[in-house]
Formats: C-alpha cells, sequence, structure tokens
C-alpha cells in the first residue's frame, strides 16, 4: 500500500526527486528509506513504475522496453542534476526475487555494499534492456537463480514441493 501512496502522492510527494507522469512509460524516482540523504557515499534511490500490472522481472517484455530506458536515462540524468553523481558511478538493478511485488529499479553509489546488491539477487538494467531488445520473451524463458534465507517463506514451499 504504501506504494500507491508514494505513486498517488498521499505520502512522500516532498520526497519525489523526478516523476515522469506517463502512466505507461512513467515511474516516481525517490529516496529509500535506507538512505539518509546526507551523504553520497551510501546514496540510494528507488524508482517506482506507474503500471501496477507489472510486479516484476517475470513480467517484462520488449513492450517495456521504453519504460526501461525512460527510467535509465531519467534516473540517471535527475540524479547528476540533484546530487551531483554521474550515471557511470551508479549500480542500477532489479531484484529478483523481489522484496514487494510491484516492479521497481534500485539506484545505489558504485561504491556502495547495498543489501541485495550482490550477483544473486541483482539484475543490471541495462542487462535487462539488451536481454528484452534480443528476446521479447527472455524472462519468461530463462532461468533465474536466486539466494534465499533459511527462515523464508518460498524456500520453505519450494522444499514442500521438493524442488529443493
Amino acid at each position: 500500500q504504501w506504494v500507491y501512496n508514494i505513486l498517488e502522492k498521499k505520502a512522500e510527494a516532498d520526497r519525489i526527486i523526478h516523476e515522469n507522469p506517463d502512466p505507461c512509460n512513467g515511474f516516481i524516482l525517490v529516496p529509500d528509506f535506507k538512505w539518509n540523504q546526507n551523504q553520497l557515499d551510501d546514496l540510494y534511490l528507488i524508482a517506482l513504475v506507474h503500471r501496477r500490472e507489472v510486479k516484476s522481472l517475470r513480467d517484462l517484455t520488449a513492450e517495456h522496453l521504453p519504460l526501461l530506458r525512460n527510467i535509465l536515462q531519467e534516473g540517471q540524468e535527475a540524479i547528476a542534476k540533484r546530487f551531483g553523481v554521474p550515471g557511470s558511478q551508479l549500480r542500477i538493478y532489479l531484484h529478483y526475487q523481489p522484496s514487494y511485488y510491484h516492479l521497481h529499479v534500485h539506484f545505489t553509489a558504485l561504491g556502495y555494499d547495498a543489501p541485495g546488491s550482490s550477483v544473486e539477487r541483482a539484475h543490471l538494467l541495462a542487462d535487462v534492456i539488451d536481454n528484452l531488445a534480443m528476446d521479447s520473451m527472455y524472462y519468461q524463458k530463462r532461468a533465474l537463480t536466486f539466494a534465499l534465507r533459511a527462515d523464508e517463506l518460498l524456500l520453505k514451499k519450494f522444499q514442500e514441493a521438493g524442488r529443493v
């Protein structure tokens, strides 16, 4: 619900760094709660897409390339303008599995070892764009490896199904 409150500007409207209002290819860029906005070493922002039907990496097809390219370009430009951090100093990625199922993209300082930024969970946005440009159904076809904590419900479900 908090994602929808941000998108509807019922919450955190004063924290919006950038917005592309297009309902299909737009998004809102906000600082992540993990970042205090006082230092750039641990810069951390989240782009929340306006489209509600796109839940995760698995939903993406070539149809979403304009949206993803907007997030990449406009997100980098907004961060450079507001914080003086160039795109070359950012790690821009999606999680799989995500912590919540509404498509969002993470922007972190390249030197910051953010939780979930490792290869087991993070998929670089530039790579996602390239993969979808090569094959529209790439993320519906590809096996995606991901790590789970021992106490996660999803792991229990996989174990019960005999998949682990």
